[in-house]
């Protein structure tokens, strides 16, 4: 273990869990900003210790008055490598970054792609400038966006950021909405949404969408819409502006009551209104030339990726508390997409 260290000193209240490291997890005081994946690390690693003994079984009894010391290594560098690739710095202090992640850009390295993603640019970009992350100098990823998805995302520079980021994310708390161009238009007025199992429709002509989401069983780079089993997903979309007519395409905004994968993408397909450009999920679904002109037509079918913008992000700052909101604008090749299907659409 490092030499370098702080000592964070646990006192098991009353009525603990049975499992040791439930109840570390349980007592553990909340300036220390240690998650439960981190507890489990420093437990396995023998770092926890009870009157001057390593306890390194997570199934170890505890009583009530039990005190546990902690050692706490030091930030270790990171193994993955920083690289010189510009960012579109929405927001930074010394806690957390906001960025505006450019579609085709990779958040995490992952064995598929190893650099050149979110991850190396915000390393580069922070220099020496973070105080680490789980241990390790990185920085501290709470949400994520796909890769050909555009838009905002915060960072976490630090473990007491990162834990007050990750607690909001997990209770929902933090408010993100997403621009999208879909397939025909998510309209109240059309019967055959009433007859899709998890549809309904909220004032205003907002949609809801609701069911489990889980692998596909076949694919398992998909996600598949179940009523039972997976994880509970709610997205609820409304349209900002319609194209064509009969209705061919619509600019909607999305907002999520959980953030699963392509919880959007998955969710606005199984409505019947997959996202333009989506290579997974989107279908073979073409626009009628007569109802919106060939240019538009010809602009769906060439866009290169999923209509999709993370637009906005609002969150507690995790330190001070402060209220924070960010708007990142349209990239320029969904304002392009979307000028191309209006004027098809008003020809």
């Amino acid at each position: 273990m490092s030499s370098s260290h702080r000592l964070v000193e646990v006192i098991i209240a009353e009525n603990p869990p049975k499992r040791f490291d439930k109840a570390i997890a349980r007592d553990v005081p909340e300036a220390a900003n240690l998650s439960r994946s981190r507890l489990a690390r420093l437990i396995a690693d023998g770092a926890v210790m009870r009157e001057g003994v390593v306890v390194d079984d997570p199934r170890a009894k505890v009583a009530q008055g039990d005190v546990f010391e902690i050692r706490v290594p030091e930030a270790e560098e990171s193994h993955i490598g920083p690289e010189d690739i510009p960012l579109d710095v929405v927001y930074e202090d010394e806690h957390l970054i906001v960025v505006n992640k450019p579609a085709g850009m990779v958040v995490h390295p992952a064995p598929g792609t190893p650099t050149g993603t979110l991850v190396n640019a915000l390393l580069h970009h922070f220099g020496g400038d973070l105080s680490g992350v789980g241990g390790e100098k990185r920085p501290g990823i709470v949400h994520r966006i796909d890769k050909d998805t555009s838009g905002l995302l915060v960072v976490a520079k630090s473990d007491a950021a990162h834990h007050g980021l990750a607690k909001q994310f997990e209770a929902h708390s933090a408010q993100r909405h997403y621009r999208a161009v879909t397939h025909g238009a998510p309209d109240k007025a059309d019967p055959r949404l009433g007859g899709i199992k998890g549809t309904s429709f909220e004032k205003g002509n907002i949609l809801k969408i609701t069911s489990q989401l889980a692998r596909h069983k076949t694919d398992r780079q998909k996600q598949a819409v179940l009523f039972s089993g997976g994880r509970h997903a709610v997205t609820r979309a409304r349209m900002v502006e319609v194209f064509g007519t009969p209705a061919q395409a619509a600019l909607i905004e999305c907002w999520l009551e959980t953030g699963r994968t392509h919880q959007i993408r998955v969710h606005m397909a199984h409505a019947g209104h997959g996202l333009i450009g989506d290579p997974t999920y989107g279908g073979r679904r073409k626009l009628n030339v007569k109802a919106i002109g060939e240019p538009a037509v010809e602009a769906a079918r060439a866009f290169p990726r999923q209509a999709l913008h993370a637009a906005t992000l609002g969150f507690d700052h995790p330190v001070t508390g402060e209220k924070l909101s960010f708007e990142a604008p349209l990239p320029d090749d969904m304002v392009e997409l979307i000028e191309t299907l209006r004027a098809g659409g008003t020809a």
